[in-house]
């Protein structure tokens, strides 16, 4: 079974009760269930890594070269500044899908950069919680297209 690496960055594991006006009242486990359930509806398998720790990030990435298909990523704040986890994503060949809960764009001005943008195959921001699902979507398809 093909396995799907979803990635979450610093500050995730406050989901849920961290400023749920922008964020949601989705804890990340619900997010990661979400997902886990749409991927397992296409045959796939998830595995799901959170840390505040951009080094962590850096390694799973290098990991998933040899374990999994494809990697979704919602890297937090690590989306503006992490040049080395968009250089470490660059070394993996599968589908890369980032993620954000809200819409960077329509916040702060240092928000609206992602470092990671070059890296990756697509983006989707500000759709909440259904933006969890739409990334396995986006997963699949490009799966099946290569």
């Amino acid at each position: 079974m093909q396995e799907i690496l979803l990635l979450s960055g610093p500050n995730l594991d406050l989901l849920g009760t961290r400023s749920p006006e922008i964020y949601g009242s989705s804890t990340l486990a619900e997010h990661v269930e979400a997902a886990a359930s749409r991927a397992a509806v296409a045959g796939l398998s998830l595995r799901h890594l959170q840390s505040n720790f951009e080094g962590d990030l850096i390694e799973a990435v290098h990991a998933a070269r040899e374990t999994s298909a494809a990697i979704i990523i919602n890297a937090g704040a690590l989306t503006h500044s992490s040049w080395a986890l968009a250089d470490a994503l660059a070394t993996f060949y599968g589908p890369k899908i980032e993620l954000h809960l809200s819409n960077p764009a329509a916040r702060e001005p240092f928000r609206h950069v992602s470092t990671l943008a070059g890296a990756v195959d697509g983006s989707l921001a500000g759709l909440g919680a259904l933006g969890y699902l739409l990334a396995v979507d986006a997963v699949v398809a490009l799966l099946a297209s290569r």
